[in-house]
């Protein structure tokens, strides 16, 4: 017997199939587009730039869609809200989240920190130099480079710096601005504003990654990294595992190519009337020098030293109601 021309056996599988398929949720890894929340003229949107430049994402089979926020509280609120796939934060935050019930996780994105610069001919030379300064502090009194510095003066230098410097606490641009005009005395600073100092003639008095060692860390931490959510990640194995490829790619190539750093002046340029030959150097140098080589393991029992000073210093406001940094913030893979 036949249905419309076919025959009628053929045409009951047909239609047992297509109910089959129409059972069966689609997997999540078909799209493979990935939203990605970047700060505005951030160094994030370097390396997304490379990777899109480049067909990295094509390569595997990835899609960004990048989408620029004036916050990281806009990329938190993001990520959070299920807006957003992936954005760039640290590892603090996605302990914290994670010890709320949140199930975020992180993949190293940079060990470059900041420093405590001082201007050209300053008497500054020694951290003992700071007592009865002013001293500005990007971000405010809980923000971790900060506390971290607080502990190392404790531990190297017997010095409460919370206590014998006036701090000024601000957002990095403005904290810079002050510097130059020389209305505080030194600036303790995120890395990519500490190389644009550095490129007007400021030194580095300390920087986070000798601080980190004394510490007790064995190398130099990526406290910033992508992160995401795990259980979107583990749906869309071939998405973040491509991601993670791609961005690896973008670094490497960074690491080694001048010219894909020509490429990327436009991009680094925009916004910044103060841009020269020396910001681009210091910038180009300091990002290099952050770029992750270490193995994951290392960066996560690193991690795990620095979150007891944090967690000493900052209290529950700072790490939440966690003890140790919570199992699962650093991300092994979808078998994890």
């Amino acid at each position: 017997m036949t249905l419309g021309g076919a025959p009628l056996r053929t045409r009951l599988l047909a239609f047992l199939c297509l109910a089959l398929a129409s059972c069966i949720p689609a997997h999540a890894d078909d799209a493979r587009s990935i939203e990605i929340g970047v700060l505005k003229f951030g160094t994030v949107s370097w390396v997304m730039d490379t990777i899109q430049a480049n067909g990295f994402d094509k390569a595997e089979g990835i899609t960004l869609d990048i989408v620029p926020l004036a916050s990281t509280q806009a990329t938190a609120v993001g990520l959070q809200g299920g807006s957003l796939d992936l954005v760039v934060t640290d590892w603090l935050w996605v302990s914290r989240e994670r010890s709320s019930g949140a199930d975020f996780s992180f993949v190293p994105f940079s060990t470059a920190l900041g420093a405590i610069m001082v201007p050209p001919d300053s008497p500054i030379k020694t951290l003992a130099d700071l007592k009865g300064k002013t001293l500005g502090v990007a971000g405010g009194p809980l923000d971790k480079s900060w506390l971290l510095i607080v502990a190392y003066a404790l531990r190297t230098a017997n010095i409460d710096l919370r206590t014998e410097t006036t701090q000024e606490f601000g957002a990095p641009p403005l904290l810079a601005a002050r510097a130059k005009r020389g209305q505080i005395d030194a600036v303790l600073n995120f890395w990519p504003y500490a190389a644009r100092l550095e490129a007007v003639g400021f030194t580095q008095l300390i920087g986070l990654e000798d601080v980190v060692r004394e510490l007790g860390a064995k190398g130099e931490v990526a406290m910033l990294g992508y992160v995401f959510n795990a259980d979107w990640a583990k749906q869309n194995p071939l998405a973040i595992d491509g991601f993670v490829r791609a961005a690896t790619r973008a670094n490497e190539l960074l690491a080694t190519s001048d010219a894909e750093w020509d490429r990327l002046k436009p991009v680094m340029s925009a916004n910044d009337p103060s841009f020269d030959e020396a910001t681009f150097e210091a910038l180009r140098r300091r990002f290099r020098e952050g770029i992750p080589e270490r193995q994951l393991t290392s960066e996560e029992a690193d991690a795990k030293i620095l979150y007891q000073f944090l967690r000493e210093l900052g209290g529950t406001k700072l790490v939440g109601a966690g003890t140790e940094l919570a199992p699962g913030t650093f991300w092994h893979g979808s078998a994890q």
